[in-house]
């Protein structure tokens, strides 16, 4: 168990250390890098811990693992009609003023989505960030038009620094292109579908779900990320 624990810190630390290179820095890769450090810690000093503490441990570790795998569950259990008014993509970060493999992965469902319902107008939404050349928002209208979609069926939100800014304002927006009302669907990665759908809901719309899966070797920084965002959320 002990040569297991420390080939899984490793292999974590060293996940993370590639994650500060290829993507932009955010709270989850921290949060990882100090998991790993944790279990390397509880690898060295394992044979001097009691039994009965390394049940305790266990059932620390086993509770967020349970957190994260029900976040995975539901986003990925997508309950679109493929007949809403509008798809709200929301937005990661860009390298430069170039969409990142995850943001290329969501948009890449969105032009699905249109093929198969192509009435349907696509809000693409993020505003600038501290490491981005430009906004999220214009970015991603450029990769949908390199895709074939027709800039009539795209609205750029281009203001947002949030997940509920996002929504509010594409809702404002919507609101005007659609007065009787508007059905929508989100697309987002599948570990932020729960909180992205609750999030709307406070933002006052209701939409269906398209979960995107994230690529594997960001899975542990961004569940990790995401378990604490959405504690934050159940309690302010």
């Amino acid at each position: 168990m002990k040569k297991i624990l420390f080939v899984i810190g490793s292999l974590l630390l060293l996940n993370t250390v590639v994650l500060f290179f290829i993507t932009n820095f955010h709270i989850g890769m921290a949060l990882q890098g100090f998991v790993s450090l944790l279990i390397l810690l509880y690898a060295y000093f394992f044979e001097k811990i009691k039994r009965r503490n390394h049940i305790i441990m266990g059932v620390i570790c086993l509770l967020p693992f349970i957190f994260m795998t029900a976040l995975a569950v539901y986003g990925n259990i997508n309950n679109t009609n493929y007949n809403e008014n509008a798809v709200i993509v929301l937005g990661a970060g860009i390298q430069g003023e170039q969409v990142s493999t995850k943001l290329a992965k969501r948009l890449d469902e969105a032009v699905a989505y249109y093929d198969k319902n192509p009435k349907a107008v696509i809000v693409v939404c993020g505003g600038q960030g501290p490491q981005e050349d430009i906004t999220e928002a214009l970015a991603m209208e450029r990769y949908l038009l390199d895709q074939g979609i027709p800039i009539d069926s795209i609205i750029k939100e281009d203001q947002s620094t949030s997940t509920y800014e996002s929504f509010s304002f594409a809702k404002k927006i919507l609101d005007e292109r659609f007065p009787q009302g508007f059905s929508s669907v989100l697309i987002t990665n599948d570990y932020h579908i729960y909180r992205a759908e609750k999030t709307a809901g406070y933002a006052g719309v209701s939409a269906n779900h398209i979960g995107v899966p994230a690529e594997w070797y960001t899975v542990p920084a961004n569940y990790l990320r995401e378990m604490l965002a959405v504690i934050e959320m159940w309690l302010t």
